[in-house]
């Protein structure tokens, strides 16, 4: 079967050591103390899922694996290890790399709606109680009946304003809204904005088959998240990358045990992303691992300790790869014994002995073997990676940014005209008494047909799908009800600049094609 060579093992290091394909989506770890070779690791197994045709998506929290878009530069030292492990064939070569970036600065931006989201995960990423969550889920359904679409944080701001205005009208359809639990969402909100969630709510929203591609050779793209400005807002980081494979986990279909995964993840620093997670979070994030392997998706963290990982995520983690530790302190003394406990035992060698011996460049490793059952542990000298180890320059990022084809559809963001910027237009042309409250009733009620109702991004699925269709109300009173509320509320604060962000978030988005 097909694998990915990682390194030579044995007495000799001549025994190879292959991760095989079928299996790789079985997720793995690699762990390690800093400084010992973790991440040309994570190199040479991107590298290797890219040769066999498979995208790779990783996070990089250091800028270090930035250079798989150059070819390494040959070496005495490099030739020396490909001979001693018996790599005949090694060559420098990089990898189709693309990089990506939520705040836009150094790879294309990503972004995606509200409504993408959905209100139970944007619940989880804000940690909020069950009443709060109802409120969100309130504030979702609004939209649905009254076919107005969330794009971004303005628009959802905007709904929960307009349920604080008017909650009477509200909860004759909806039920009981508190005051108090719907502050609390709008400061969880202010929260989560000002670690920088704004620029990743919003338009074009990524699509998940520009992550899955291969190029003209048939090898996987390689998709780098230029995460060290990100890793500084670990809420904002988890709830991109749970996002990410929550889309994965819903768009992709059901396909078993494939001859190799559709997509790898690579988690760098994958103890930032747990430390600091709500309970809440990290059980949907434990969720989505264990049901994202049957879709194809292999999932790999990496970092320092084993015992960074949550147990349950833990156990789900079949490849493994540990360089050095050192137990220098009982906390470091018990994440050996737990490492070493976790590989299956080699006669040959004791485990926590070898786990403290291996040098920079070598790791004690376990991988899965047919059907699924853990390797025999073994001392193993990690292949060198044929792309360049260590960061590219910024002027050779910045080359292979603007080369990219996709950043025409990315980096641009779009704000698409909607009835926001007519209704504000006519607002400044009129004084606030010469728009009567029969006119604009009558206005919002030509912008709430049917037939102009918000539609999702051309080829999107949207997250969060509502009863009814657009526009169409559980009762015959409510939509009145829900009608003159409306017209109520913007005829007495259309002249405020409040009025005007209100009206943007919840008629704005009907006109949006």
């Amino acid at each position: 079967m097909s694998g990915i060579f990682i390194g030579g093992g044995g007495s000799d290091y001549r025994t190879p050591q292959v991760l095989k394909l079928d299996l790789a989506n079985r997720h793995g770890l690699i762990a390690g103390a800093t400084g010992t070779g973790k991440t040309v690791t994570m190199q040479i197994l991107a590298e290797g899922f890219s040769a066999a045709g498979v995208p790779v998506f990783m996070a990089d929290v250091k800028g270090d694996v930035s250079g798989l878009g150059k070819p390494g530069a040959a070496s005495d030292r490099i030739t020396a290890r490909a001979a001693q492990i018996g790599l005949a064939d090694y060559a420098p070569a990089a990898c189709p790399v693309v990089f990506w970036d939520i705040f836009g600065q150094s790879g294309h931006p990503v972004r995606t709606t509200v409504t993408e989201l959905g209100p139970l995960l944007l619940a989880r990423m804000l940690d909020l109680t069950d009443v709060q969550e109802g409120v969100l889920n309130i504030a979702f359904r609004i939209c649905d009946d009254q076919g107005m679409a969330l794009l971004d944080l303005d628009d959802l701001r905007a709904v929960l304003n307009w349920i604080g205005d008017n909650t009477e009208a509200v909860q004759q359809s909806y039920g009981h809204v508190a005051r108090a639990s719907l502050g609390a969402v709008q400061r969880a909100l202010l929260v989560l904005e000002n670690q920088g969630v704004r620029g990743f709510l919003g338009e074009p929203a990524l699509q998940l088959s520009d992550l899955m591609t291969t190029d003209a050779q048939g090898r996987g793209q390689v998709n780098i998240l230029m995460a060290d400005t990100l890793i500084t807002t670990p809420r904002l980081y988890a709830m991109f990358l749970l996002w990410l494979l929550s889309e994965l986990f819903e768009e992709l279909p059901e396909v078993g045990n494939p001859d190799k995964p559709k997509l790898v993840f690579f988690f760098d620093e994958a103890h930032l992303l747990f430390d600091t997670a709500p309970k809440s979070l990290l059980q949907r994030i434990e969720q989505v691992v264990r049901l994202v392997r049957s879709k194809g998706v292999g999932v790999y963290f990496v970092s320092q300790l084993p015992d960074d990982i949550p147990e349950d995520v833990l156990s789900q983690l079949g490849n493994r790869i540990q360089h050095a530790l050192r137990a220098f302190t009982p906390r470091d003394a018990k994440a050996l014994k737990t490492a070493a406990e976790t590989f299956r035992p080699n006669p040959a060698f004791d485990t926590a002995t070898a786990i403290q011996q291996v040098g920079t460049g070598e790791a004690v490793v376990s991988l899965l073997e047919d059907k699924a059952i853990p390797g025999m542990v073994d001392r193993v000298l990690i292949r060198p990676p044929a792309s360049q180890m260590g960061p590219l320059t910024e002027d050779e990022r910045r080359a292979l940014i603007t080369a990219s084809p996709l950043g025409r559809r990315y980096d641009t963001a779009v704000d698409r005209r909607s009835a926001h910027e007519i209704l504000a237009d006519r607002a400044a042309a009129k004084t606030p008494q010469s728009t009567s409250r029969d006119e604009l009733k009558a206005t919002f009620d030509t912008f709430n047909r049917p037939s102009h109702s918000a539609r999702p991004s051309p080829g999107r699925a949207t997250r969060y799908t509502g009863k009814n269709s657009p526009g169409k109300s559980e009762s015959g009173s409510m939509a009145s009800t829900l009608g003159e509320a409306f017209a109520t509320t913007m005829v007495q604060q259309l002249s405020t600049r409040r009025g005007r962000r209100m009206v943007r978030g919840l008629l704005g988005s009907l006109l949006k094609r």
